[in-house]
């Protein structure tokens, strides 16, 4: 018992105080409107139906926790996941461009960071303007890149999978980098001992250098390239995906409808991030970098 709750209280703890904190200030945001509905009515809130009122408004300003929660399970438990308004079908459909960009991004960012390493004019060229796109804003790129690809004919899941390439191959290509360059000079000197070629040097000793690098910065690659998805649905009108549905929680005020999408995309993250995870452990336990 004391080591689950070693490894699990704290989380709850957390949990519980974040969940504390937005109640209070579902009170603070909303008090206002059921003060004003009250005095309109010729009514006046007490403490406790103060509280009541603010928890359970059909368009507060900050849904309560059990709203967003009873949300959630009306939109992937009580639907099918073929209805448009289950959050399942949401989330699968921006799952898939996250993914396929993820796909996108990490291919570039390794094939990046291998010619970074090995040629000192990419690294010197190329990794300043890999810098300095990251500066550029997503919601300014995002339009660009949708009205370019329509214009030829590609549109779909592939523009979303390319803005979420565009966030998710920048942290791949400096973990990699750092990982393909942290041998130290008295190995590669072995190496050269040993008269192995660069092919050598890099399949044998600079890629499994790299590995735990590289499964750190898939992590953050995959959180990226889910925003990335979601910032791709907002400026297609998309009637499909997380940001589609935050879209239309936006325009009918609707922001309950909102927090549960936000809710979800962070479980999806979580769960995509896990996985990930997950894998880094079995392949760094049977590389033996861990016990």
């Amino acid at each position: 018992m004391a080591k689950i709750w070693y490894r699990y209280g704290p989380v709850l703890v957390l949990a519980l105080a974040i969940g504390a904190f937005w109640y209070l200030a579902a009170i603070a945001l909303n008090a206002n409107w059921a003060l004003d509905r009250a005095e309109r009515a010729g009514k006046t809130l007490g403490a406790v139906e103060l509280v009541q009122e603010t928890w359970s408004q059909k368009k507060p300003r900050l849904p309560a926790p059990h709203q967003v929660a009873n949300e959630i399970y009306k939109t992937t438990v009580l639907k099918k996941v073929t209805s448009k308004r289950s959050l399942v079908f949401h989330s699968w459909v921006t799952m898939s461009s996250t993914v396929l960009g993820f796909a996108f991004g990490v291919g570039l960012g390794v094939l990046l960071s291998v010619h970074i390493v090995y040629f000192r004019v990419v690294d010197m060229s190329v990794m300043p303007w890999i810098i300095a796109s990251q500066a550029i804003p997503i919601l300014a790129i995002a339009p660009m890149i949708i009205v370019i690809l329509n214009s030829i004919g590609i549109s779909g899941l592939v523009p979303k999978a390319i803005i979420s390439a565009y966030l998710s191959f920048f942290p791949v290509v400096v973990g990699m980098v750092k990982g393909l360059r942290s041998p130290d000079k008295i190995q590669l000197d072995q190496m050269r001992t040993w008269n192995a070629s660069n092919a050598d040097t890099f399949w044998k000793l600079r890629l499994p250098a790299s590995v735990p690098y590289l499964f750190a910065s898939l992590k953050v690659a995959m959180a990226a390239s889910l925003v990335g998805a979601i910032v791709g649905e907002l400026p297609t009108g998309a009637v499909a995906g997380l940001g589609a549905r935050l879209l239309a929680g936006s325009y009918y005020g609707q922001t309950i409808q909102i927090w549960s999408a936000l809710i979800m995309a962070a479980i999806l993250a979580a769960v995509l991030v896990n996985l990930i995870g997950l894998l880094q452990r079995i392949t760094l336990k049977r590389m033996g970098f861990v016990r």
